[in-house]
């Protein structure tokens, strides 16, 4: 494989990743804009505006869209987080010219107003349905209640007020903002043209502005030791779900943390699996470090039978306690690193998932690590290193929120 990169004149990086040997292409943009860069008057203004982009552009309708990804055969998604909005598709190797030029003019979406009001009543009905389905919308409102007003705690769909009072003019400038050639990098990885990949895409974005986008927001300061209940009596199961503080995307630790949490709650072999659900106990018991770019955080999640909940609510805690009173041992590291880097290097076998690796490494860090140097830092962690993140980042420290039709007392 051989990795390259490349910066236009207008500022829009280009970072590919070459397999002859692969039998296809994934290309995928990668916008640095989401949830986290919206004011509450725009929240879920990213992901609205990536609906957008299916719904034609000056150049096709939305049928057009549909029917030429359906001729490439292409395996096309996007998707919208905290940080960033991705457009992606997979297809032949043959097909790469014609997928960049599709997915480049998705980039400059037409947001007439009549697609914008349907679309609005789109997103309104799924914001309810996501309401309405388990854990009913807790994560949204964990999020909001351990990040207070801090962007990070907005729901990346948005609200059903934030939604309902966006107009087109207010969307049309968060794109000419957010959508800035300086604030997109094209991930391509597989078998790649590379020569051709650089011809199609300076001619096709070298009308895109560079753009100015302000900085983002100051980092969290996330608000600890709360518990919540939210009544949901018609739920079959109750859950909890638990936030806690971590490293950063930028913290060397969080090769450590992420050890950490697969030791204690990995939804196999992990102390919480065979504790909990091994046992019967709990239908559900998984402990995960997610990382942003200023902060990150330890999020567990518990489902069990109402009737049980409190008797696991109390072993989950204990657990908590035992694994800071007796720390992960040599042989739980062992394990945990050979499950974490067999799933890299399995995950590393698919030609979307490396576009995926590439492009986010570069957006986050301006830099790529190979396989082999993850892997690498993954086996450098030393125990003690996975001790001191556990003392740095207490998990007792964490807001919780009981759901379903019983609060734990």
């Amino acid at each position: 494989m051989a990795f390259a990169n490349y910066k236009l004149n207008n500022g829009l990086e280009i970072v590919v990743d070459d397999n002859p040997q692969c039998h296809l292409t994934a290309v995928g943009y990668f916008v640095k804009a989401g949830a986290c860069d919206e004011s509450a008057e725009l929240s879920g203004v990213s992901h609205f505006l990536e609906h957008m982009c299916f719904k034609g552009t000056p150049q096709r309708s939305a049928l057009e869209i549909n029917q030429q990804l359906d001729e490439l055969g292409a395996n096309c998604n996007a998707r919208t987080g905290e940080e960033q909005t991705i457009y992606h598709a997979t297809v032949l190797p043959e097909f790469q010219s014609q997928i960049v030029e599709l997915l480049s003019d998705m980039m400059q979406p037409a947001l007439g107003e009549e697609d914008f009001f349907t679309e609005k009543q789109v997103i309104l009905e799924e914001i309810a349905m996501y309401r309405d389905q388990p854990p009913y919308g807790g994560h949204e409102q964990l999020m909001r209640s351990y990040f207070g007003t801090h962007p990070l705690g907005q729901p990346i769909l948005g609200t059903e007020a934030s939604v309902s009072a966006l107009t087109p003019a207010a969307m049309a400038s968060y794109h000419r903002q957010r959508y800035s050639a300086g604030n997109i990098i094209l991930s391509v990885a597989g078998r790649v043209n590379v020569d051709q990949l650089l011809s199609d895409v300076e001619r096709l974005t070298k009308h895109w502005p560079s753009g100015y986008v302000p900085p983002r927001s100051f980092p969290p300061e996330p608000r600890l030791l709360g518990r919540e209940f939210l009544h949901v009596p018609q739920a079959s199961q109750q859950y909890i779900l638990q936030l806690a503080p971590g490293p950063s995307m930028l913290d060397p630790q969080r090769y450590a943390a992420r050890l950490a949490a697969m030791i204690f709650g990995d939804d196999t072999g992990s102390r919480l699996f065979w504790r909990l659900v091994d046992s019967g106990r709990a239908d559900l018991a998984t402990v995960g470090h997610y990382e942003y770019e200023t902060t990150g955080v330890l999020m567990s999640m518990l489902a069990m039978r109402p009737e049980d909940a409190t008797d696991v609510w109390a072993e989950f805690e204990a657990l908590e306690s035992e694994f800071i009173e007796c720390l992960p041992t040599e042989h739980e590291l062992k394990l945990a690193k050979a499950k974490a880097i067999a799933g890299l290097s399995s995950a590393n076998e698919i030609s979307e998932n490396r576009m995926f690796d590439i492009g986010s490494q570069w957006m986050t860090y301006g830099s790529y690590l190979t396989i082999e140097e993850v892997v690498d830092l993954y086996r450098r962690v030393t125990l003690a290193e996975v001790h001191d993140v556990l003392h740095r980042f207490p998990m007792q420290e964490k807001r919780v929120l009981t759901i379903g039709p019983d609060a734990i007392t």
